[in-house]
């Protein structure tokens, strides 16, 4: 089991969104292909796409074109949201097991919260199609705090909620997510069913790697309030 500080405290599990707890990888890759095409950008590998999941859009430009000037990056933000909020109607379904065990954990005492690179209105509309809108205690979106791996979503949750670090779970399935965590000392998961692998997401010292969502509740202790 995942330790915690020992004390009779509320205990936070932090979630990342995409390719966490929804299974919308492909939808991202294929609307940022179609928006760097629309814009007349140089292409971009499916591998290159995928490495940037998690971060904010603006952050993600400077990753995919370092040097991006402003309009550059402007222009990719609007044609992304363009085609992944208004004109693609892929399904992004939720990853198998995720409401039940985001149910256990709620049953259970704990805390959950998002730390997304979605925009606002990005999680939102996801949070409502999905049927979890009042599943989650807090949410932060990359519009509203620094991207990560800044620790400044994951901080400003914690504070938020009242928790001690020690108590927090930050679960992800990118390099960011868990370089978010190790900034403040908090624990750690890698999840292996989203934009990078095992191997890679080893590299950041993950406290465990799950495979599935159902995995995670037997990691964590039965009550988010003993001892």
């Amino acid at each position: 089991m995942i330790p915690r500080s020992g004390r009779d405290a509320l205990a936070l599990v932090v979630f990342d969104w995409d390719g966490t707890l929804m299974d919308s990888i492909g939808r991202i890759v294929r609307c940022l292909h179609l928006a760097i095409a629309e814009i007349g950008a140089e292409p971009r590998t499916d591998a290159q796409l995928r490495d940037i999941i998690g971060l904010g859009v603006r952050q993600a430009t400077q990753a995919l074109y370092p040097g991006a000037k402003d309009p550059f990056m402007e222009a990719l933000t609007r044609a992304y949201r363009l085609h992944y909020l208004e004109r693609d109607t892929t399904p992004t379904p939720l990853y198998p097991d995720a409401e039940a065990m985001l149910a256990t954990l709620a049953e259970r005492g704990y805390l959950l919260a998002i730390a997304t690179g979605k925009s606002r209105r990005g999680l939102q509309e996801a949070l409502t199609s999905s049927g979890l809108l009042q599943r989650f205690d807090a949410t932060a979106t990359s519009d509203e705090h620094p991207s990560k791996p800044s620790p400044a979503m994951l901080n400003h949750l914690i504070e938020r909620l009242g928790v001690d670090r020690r108590d927090a779970i930050m679960v992800g399935d990118s390099a960011y997510d868990l370089q978010m965590a190790n900034s403040l000392r908090v624990t750690g998961i890698g999840v292996t069913h989203g934009a990078q692998d095992a191997e890679h997401l080893r590299r950041f010292d993950p406290a465990a790697l799950i495979d599935r969502l159902a995995d995670l509740p037997p990691l964590l202790v039965p009550d988010a309030h003993s001892n």
